[in-house]
Parts: C-alpha cells; sequence; structure tokens
C-alpha cells in the first residue's frame, strides 16, 4: 500500500508526494501540524495542510529571505523575525557576525518543539543565546513601537497574507514605524503564475509604504510553480545598489552575484507590477 500527502496549493492544483512514514501529527488547538517523511524531499512540516518547509528544499527560502535582506543593510544588529517557527530563517540570519539579537514572534510554541524533535538541521539555531521567542499575537505587537528593529523578516503566510484593504496597509505601516531610520523588511509573496492577485496585492501596499520596493525571485521545487516571489520594503537601502562587503557565509543557494540577478524580473511580471 502507498500512502500520499497532497497539498491543495491553489483550489485548481496539488502537489503529491508518496510518504515513507508520519513521523508526528497533532492538532495544537491552533493548527494540525504534522511532519511526513517523503521520498522525494525527506521530512516535511507541514501546518494545516500545506508544506512549510522540507529537508531537501527548506535552505532555498530561508537562504533567500534571510540574506538578501541582511546583505543589503550595511549593519544589522536586532533582527524581528514574525513566524518561521521551524527555525530555518534564524539559522541563516545568525550566520551574519554583525547580528546582536533576533527576536522570533508568533509561532506556535508546539511547531517549535516539533521542529527541535524531528527537524534539528533546521531548528538548530533556535538555541543560541541570542535569540529570544515571544509566543504572542503578532497583530499587536508592533502597537507603540517604534524606531527598534534593522531588519524585520516576515516568514508566515499568516503575515505575509495580509491583503485585504486597510488591515493591509497598517500591518506595513506598523513594520515601518518599527524599523530604525535605514530599516527594512521583507516578505514572501504569492506564485506570480497561481496568484498574481496576491502579488499585486501585497506589492502595491507595500510600494504606497515604503519608498524603496523591489521583488525577487527564487527557484523551490515545493513551491506552487516551483517559483517564489518576495518583496523588499526599505527606508534607505536599495538591494539593488547596496551590496554590502563582507566576511563570506556558508550558503547553498546564496550568492552575491544571485543576489543581483534574482531581482532581473520576466518582463510579463514587470508589466503585472506596473
Amino acid at each position: 500500500m502507498s500512502l500520499w500527502f497532497c497539498e491543495f496549493q491553489t483550489p485548481n492544483l496539488e502537489l503529491c508526494s508518496r510518504v515513507k512514514k508520519a513521523l508526528h501529527t497533532e492538532n495544537t488547538g491552533r493548527l494540525e501540524l504534522a511532519v511526513l517523511d517523503t521520498y522525494e524531499f525527506g521530512p516535511a512540516l507541514v501546518l494545516d495542510g500545506a508544506i512549510q518547509a522540507t529537508s531537501c528544499d527548506e535552505f532555498i527560502h530561508h537562504e533567500m529571505i534571510t540574506h538578501v535582506p541582511l546583505y543589503t543593510h550595511s549593519h544589522p544588529e536586532d533582527i524581528l523575525v514574525m513566524g518561521g517557527g521551524d527555525g530555518g530563517s534564524i539559522r541563516e540570519a545568525l550566520k551574519h557576525p554583525e547580528v546582536k539579537s533576533i527576536q522570533l514572534l508568533g509561532a506556535d510554541q508546539r511547531v517549535v518543539e516539533v521542529s527541535k524533535k524531528y527537524l534539528p538541521e533546521i531548528s538548530a539555531g533556535l538555541e543560541d543565546p541570542r535569540v529570544e521567542i515571544l509566543y504572542e499575537d503578532g497583530g499587536n505587537y508592533f502597537q507603540g513601537m517604534k524606531g527598534k528593529y534593522d531588519v524585520i523578516i516576515v516568514d508566515s503566510p499568516k503575515f505575509a497574507g495580509l491583503t485585504e484593504g486597510t488591515a493591509q496597509g497598517e500591518f506595513y505601516q506598523s513594520i515601518h514605524t518599527a524599523l530604525r531610520e535605514d530599516g527594512l523588511f521583507v516578505t514572501p509573496t504569492g506564485s506570480p503564475f497561481f496568484q498574481q492577485d496576491i502579488v499585486q496585492g501585497i506589492h502595491g501596499a507595500i510600494k504606497a509604504t515604503f519608498p524603496i520596493t523591489r521583488m525577487y525571485l527564487a527557484f523551490i521545487p515545493t513551491h506552487p510553480g516551483g517559483i517564489c516571489g518576495f518583496i523588499l520594503g526599505s527606508k534607505e537601502y536599495d538591494p539593488l545598489s547596496s551590496l554590502a562587503q563582507k566576511t563570506p557565509i556558508p550558503t547553498r543557494y546564496y550568492t552575491c552575484r544571485l543576489h543581483r540577478t534574482a531581482f532581473v524580473l520576466p518582463r510579463f511580471l514587470e508589466e503585472m507590477l506596473d
């Protein structure tokens, strides 16, 4: 008998993978949590039926959502990661010697605990003394906050998917206020092929809030269509011209050459964002 996991990536698109074994399943009270050992992607963290990370391709997402903003900023010391309870973005951010503190906000405690047990290669950085985990409601976290962070990384669909009118504008404005005068942030978007309305909505809201708004791409097999978009909003540093000269760090996907070329968008996407 074959066991298969199928993720509905859109109402009309599925990604299916054959499963060796279900390593862990539970309802946390907030979401359905599973770790599945798959043949093609290795162990996969699945939340509410959607793949969040796999041992096969997680490094692409976590390197591109982390190193692009941290190499764009000249001296990122204080970082906020929203979501990302698997710890992959934390692991990558800790590779930068300038980083003094990282706060992980809004993660489900059970996601963190299960990731530590079943995905240690992704979650190892969560034990670093520079990391503080805040199990708080991310929606209200920024109230009264001003100029606290150099870089904010939104690593959760719960936040990245705020694409509805006023709520969306208020969210990105609160991030703008929480950043220092030269701060910047990054968020993933939907698929440029299958979720164009989401991409346009997020890009438009960030462009209305930040003076510098840039979209870039990465190729991730488990993402809808195999391509993931990210949008960077910055107060001062332009990722096309501000690439800090820093000590090289170990990566498997990100390079400084890739940093520049990732912002070169195909014509259909340029036209869609216009």
